[in-house]
């Protein structure tokens, strides 16, 4: 029976051992993270935007291949709405891009890019007249003050403080603007298509502006907080943050174009517009971690919060996304209108409150006489400075 008992395997490490070899694994862990999160070297930049350009570059390249595939020549062909048309309005003839093209003389295989001089400085006069603005008003503190606490901020985030706030003191230049016929879905039709000007329309072929952009200046965005440990217990630590976001650079090409109304739909004419995939926008991040000894400038986390930063922009503003605006009705209205007469009959009315103002202020006495208030007292005589307990007469004595 002895023999056929299998043989016992004793333990190769005794407790002390296995402690010992699990904290140097804690330990190494540790080590491990502090190395390469804590003071691990971030890519330099160009290195870094590099590679964003080459990902966001071959998601664009995807969008459009499968957008190419999935189209059918049967989608191109637009079908007519009947409707009833009034016979009062003269109906224009129609318009297509050949036709704009013709009027405007542009030509778009041998027009020469424009350099929007001109419109940089009114882009100027407005940026610079809403930083003004913002000088004088807390709006627009206070708006992102409530965005940064609304909601979406998570329970491990305590209240976030704006410190500082800057919206530069350069103004963005472009330059370089040509007109392009691009397809219902933005793709330009050099690639894959030749521009025919009699059946744009019918194609569903429109017209869109790109321009470069160029921006070299520094707005600043700096915000305190401190990070909650609420487990086990609620507030077991708490680590307070600082950090200071910059934009330093960008440069890119906007696209713009407009996206004719639909009476049938009754949607409004809308401008579309976004940047193309190979744009450049360069960060400048601090970071400041702990209350008594504290970590400035971890390389990780600047290299997060700018990761985040391109990826809420590409969601929103570059290609193939895009941004829609419903533009308003051009058409010259009443109320709309602006002129000297407004003015005048601004001038009049205040005046005429003015003029108001003084009867309130004029009060009549027991004798029938008028007599003056604090705010318009009428002048006195000579006579009247020596009266008794007058203290335009106690003056005129000092002065003497």
């Amino acid at each position: 029976m002895a023999d056929s008992c299998p043989a016992r395997h004793e333990p190769t490490l005794s407790f002390t051992q296995g402690l010992i070899v699990g904290q140097l694994s804690v330990v190494l862990i540790l080590a491990a993270f502090i190395k390469f999160f804590i003071f691990g070297e971030a890519p330099s930049p160009d290195v870094a935007a590099s590679l964003r350009a080459t990902e966001r570059r071959s998601r664009t390249l995807a969008h459009k291949q499968s957008l190419l595939r999935l189209r059918s020549p049967s989608q191109r062909v637009g079908q007519p709405l009947n409707r009833k048309k009034s016979t009062v309005l003269r109906s224009p003839p129609t318009l297509t891009i050949g036709s704009i093209l013709s009027k405007t003389y542009y030509n778009v295989d041998s027009h020469q890019p424009e350099s929007l001089d001109w419109f940089n400085v009114l882009i100027a006069q407005t940026i610079a007249q809403f930083r003004s603005d913002a000088q004088h008003d807390d709006a627009i503190l206070n708006s992102l003050t409530k965005t940064l606490n609304g909601d979406s901020r998570p329970d491990f985030v305590d209240e976030i403080r704006v410190t500082e706030l800057s919206l530069g003191e350069e103004f963005p230049i472009l330059s370089n603007c040509r007109i392009i016929p691009v397809d219902e879905d933005g793709i330009s039709l050099g690639s894959h298509a030749k521009f025919d000007p009699a059946t744009a329309a019918r194609d569903g072929t429109r017209l869109q502006a790109r321009m470069d952009v160029d921006l070299s200046d520094m707005l600043t965005l700096a915000v305190e907080t401190k990070l909650l440990l609420n487990y086990p217990k609620k507030l077991s630590a708490v680590l307070p943050v600082a950090l200071s976001v910059s934009v330093v650079r960008f440069s890119g090409t906007l696209s713009i174009s407009f996206i004719p109304s639909n009476p049938s739909q009754s949607t409004p004419t809308m401008m579309a517009f976004n940047f193309l995939d190979d744009y450049r926008l360069d960060f400048s991040i601090r970071s400041l971690l702990g209350s008594r000894s504290r970590l400035q400038d971890v390389p990780k986390i600047a290299q997060l919060i700018e990761s985040r930063l391109h990826r809420w922009f590409d969601e929103r503003a570059v290609e193939p996304r895009f941004q829609q605006i419903a533009l308003p009705s051009l058409w010259p209205r009443k109320k709309n209108t602006r002129g000297p007469d407004d003015a005048m009959a601004d001038g009049g009315a205040a005046s005429s409150g003015l003029s108001k103002g003084k009867e309130r202020d004029s009060s009549v006495g027991a004798d029938g006489r008028e007599q003056a208030t604090l705010r318009h007292r009428r002048p006195l005589g000579d006579d009247e400075y020596t009266k008794e307990g007058s203290l335009r007469s106690l003056s005129r004595d000092t002065r003497i």
